[in-house]
């Protein structure tokens, strides 16, 4: 079994060209949706133990949107699309055609629309991944978890049973006039994890 410095040296390269990929197809999916032209960029991949990830996104006590989903087929695990409040309600601001500054709770139609806005960025980045590897890889259907950053990235441990002990993080940057970042996490099972790699060429 590598180590994480291993994975982190050899792979990273091959990872941010899968976090570009997917970063591409989302932004293509999402400008569309909201007839809005939208650049992204992908500034950071990080391969990192599942505990850690919870500092790498911000304060754990910050209120922040979840879209959760399990992965299945070839591979099996869990991924995450995160949002922070002013990103998750300036996207459902747009696609209800409301004005910029309007910050009410979610009702279940804004909820309906963050989660289709999760299913558009998570198949961008899964059909990148399954090009890449041509691996079979099916998303599950999602749900949405609005809480504080520590509770959303405890329930993917309980949801899925924690499918291995570390996961891809991608930060991706939306630039519209207003600016969304959101991060996406995929926590492949460890042999899943090794699948990927060989499918990709990769030493394991």
């Amino acid at each position: 079994m590598l180590s994480l410095q291993q994975v982190n040296e050899m792979y990273m390269d091959v990872l941010k060209e899968i976090g570009n990929i997917g970063a591409g197809n989302a932004t293509t999916a999402i400008a569309d949706m909201l007839g809005l032209r939208i650049d992204m960029n992908v500034p950071e991949v990080q391969f990192l133990p599942v505990e850690k990830i919870g500092t790498s996104i911000g304060a754990e006590d910050d209120v922040i949107v979840g879209i959760m989903l399990g992965v299945e087929t070839d591979i099996n695990g869990s991924m995450m699309f995160l949002m922070d409040m002013p990103s998750a309600h300036h996207i459902v601001n747009r696609l209800m055609m409301r004005a910029d500054d309007y910050m009410e709770d979610f009702d279940e139609m804004d909820l309906s629309a963050i989660k289709e806005v999760g299913n558009i960025i998570a198949g961008s980045y899964l059909s990148a991944l399954s090009g890449l590897t041509n691996l079979t890889i099916t998303p599950t259907v999602p749900f949405v978890a609005i809480d504080m950053a520590a509770a959303i990235l405890s329930v993917p441990a309980i949801q899925f049973g924690m499918m291995g002990d570390n996961a891809l993080l991608i930060k991706t940057e939306f630039s519209d006039e207003l600016g969304i970042d959101g991060y996406f996490i995929l926590m492949p099972e460890e042999d899943s994890y090794e699948k990927i790699l060989r499918a990709l060429g990769l030493p394991v």
